[in-house]
């Protein structure tokens, strides 16, 4: 039904092994509904070497905050001057001994003091094929609706690092699936979606342990 565009780059860090922590932590940072930060807490639950400490969002109303809580994840809400503080954000990071930053559907950029204290470990799914829909404006279901008047034949998600430029990013992984013309977008959305929940957590574990290689 789906067809890897990009395999998982092999991507080693130049880490000392001798310094390598026993429990990689993520920190899911979320906007809405939260089905792929629920799907990333369940996938690693109970694993002894991945731990998600924290989720935070820059919405107070948004459903992945419920999500977490129910899982037994503290959630922290921040907005917009908190982000762009690293007097706010870098003490709570470190506080959660933060190791990676995984952007499940949140909205926000993130800054650059955010991107050069985490190179590399700041990771973002995005529901498109890039560079295709990509850019500012280019989220949730805006995406579906552009691939939708392009009539594209396929369409798929993307996992990449973040940059300081929106969606441009080193790609990691992409996945793409085959639309029909009579495919609405609420059909392309759920086609996407699907692959989001395949595929989202197994790139996220790859990256990890290939960190500790």
């Amino acid at each position: 039904m789906y067809k890897i565009v990009k395999k998982l780059l092999s991507l080693r860090h130049n880490a000392n092994r001798n310094d390598m922590k026993a429990t990689m932590h993520l920190v899911i940072f979320v906007s809405g509904g939260g089905t792929n930060c629920e799907n990333l807490i369940r996938y690693f639950e109970g694993r002894p070497d991945v731990e998600i400490p924290l989720v935070v969002s820059n919405r107070a109303d948004a459903y992945a905050l419920v999500r977490a809580e129910r899982l037994g994840v503290p959630t922290r809400v921040i907005d917009r001057a908190q982000l762009n503080d690293p007097d706010t954000m870098l003490p709570l990071l470190r506080e959660v001994e933060a190791d990676w930053l995984v952007l499940a559907g949140f909205l926000p950029l993130i800054p650059d003091y955010l991107i050069e204290a985490y190179p590399r470990r700041i990771v973002n799914l995005h529901p498109a094929l890039l560079p295709k829909f990509g850019g500012k404006g280019m989220w949730g279901h805006h995406v579906h609706e552009a691939v939708k008047a392009a009539g594209e034949q396929e369409t798929g998600m993307t996992v990449h690092y973040v940059s300081p430029v929106c969606d441009g990013g080193e790609i990691i992984a992409q996945f793409a699936t085959p639309l029909l013309p009579t495919d609405t977008v609420d059909d392309i959305a759920e086609r996407e979606h699907q692959l989001e929940m395949e595929h989202f957590p197994k790139v996220i574990d790859q990256l990890i342990q290939n960190s500790q290689s």
